[in-house]
């Protein structure tokens, strides 16, 4: 082979490598872009991540007598956690992961219009945990963070530590939530929350198989990825186009309510305050008003997050 010949294909050769490092470089760009720009909600596509990331390992959960379950939450075929009055006449389902940017999103925009309603006795959420993220990028954190979240269930500070998890999400290539010492650390915030019941629960990853048996459920359950959020069983990244915002989640809420009367018992305690919150179980912005705006344009529902990993 002639020296000119060797000197073409190695030139051919870089350029295709570099070809390929731009292609690379683009698709990492669209995934920042579609997260940058999904401003609070991206349940438009019906939720973030997809289910081909969610690494259910294709065995049947186990039996319910298996599987600790966490006070007052739900097991069952599909494990959740409730938040709010037991009796409330609209119910939030809500499926989420810990490490997904997608659903910090939808937290921060929607979290005062949900705590509002919440604390008002006219919606009960029910959040179900999963680990998608765990599955496509490796590692720990969304097993973890839910795990820890569950056992601040025991504790009645669930709502507070799940804010407060959102409030700090790392950046979604970091497992930083997989350091078990960085959640008891954070758990700290949330007062009365750090006991040695808690500590043993969260180092002793008591809640992995409930967090595994919720994510099986998700991954048989037709939805495309997180957060899937649906109030009274409809999907509401169908709503008005996926441009959905804070004020348009209280009008349905209200309208469903017309004639009937708030709830009063509580589901699950959720005392301490969340990071938003002025008081334990106040919403931060005025009854009465429409709240919940993100930075982004009318915290609308646009979009959602994730794609394949590369």
């Amino acid at each position: 082979m002639s020296q000119k010949n060797h000197e073409g294909k190695k030139s051919a050769r870089e350029r295709l490598q570099e070809q390929r490092e731009k292609e690379k470089a683009r698709a990492r760009r669209r995934r920042q872009a579609i997260v940058a720009g999904a401003v609070v909600v991206v349940l438009a596509v019906a939720g973030g991540i997809a289910v081909w990331a969610s690494s259910s390992s294709g065995k049947p959960a186990a039996n319910d007598n298996e599987v600790a379950v966490p006070k007052q939450a739900s097991g069952g075929g599909r494990p959740a956690v409730p938040v709010g009055s037991a009796d409330a006449p609209s119910t939030l389902t809500v499926w989420e992961d810990f490490r997904c940017p997608a659903c910090r999103q939808f937290e921060t925009g929607f979290r005062p219009v949900i705590h509002e309603l919440e604390d008002s006795g006219r919606l009960k959420s029910e959040y179900h945990l999963v680990t998608i993220i765990d599955g496509n990028a490796g590692g720990q954190g969304s097993r973890n963070a839910a795990n820890a979240a569950l056992c601040a269930q025991d504790a009645g500070k669930f709502r507070a530590y799940h804010d407060l998890l959102y409030s700090h999400q790392p950046p979604e290539p970091q497992d930083k939530f997989g350091d078990k010492k960085y959640l008891l650390q954070l758990a700290g915030k949330v007062k009365g929350l750090v006991t040695p019941a808690f500590t043993k629960c969260v180092n002793d990853g008591t809640y992995d198989r409930f967090v595994k048996k919720s994510n099986d459920a998700f991954a048989t359950s037709g939805y495309r990825g997180t957060p899937t959020v649906l109030l009274n069983g409809k999907d509401l990244s169908k709503e008005k186009g996926g441009q959905f915002g804070p004020a348009d989640l209280k009008k349905m809420v209200l309208d469903a309510n017309k004639a009937k009367q708030p709830g009063k018992k509580s589901a699950a305690p959720h005392t301490g305050a969340s990071p938003q919150d002025k008081h334990p179980g106040r919403s931060a912005a005025p009854k009465g008003e429409p709240t919940g705006r993100s930075a982004a344009p009318q915290g609308e529902l646009t979009g959602r997050s994730g794609a394949p990993a590369s």
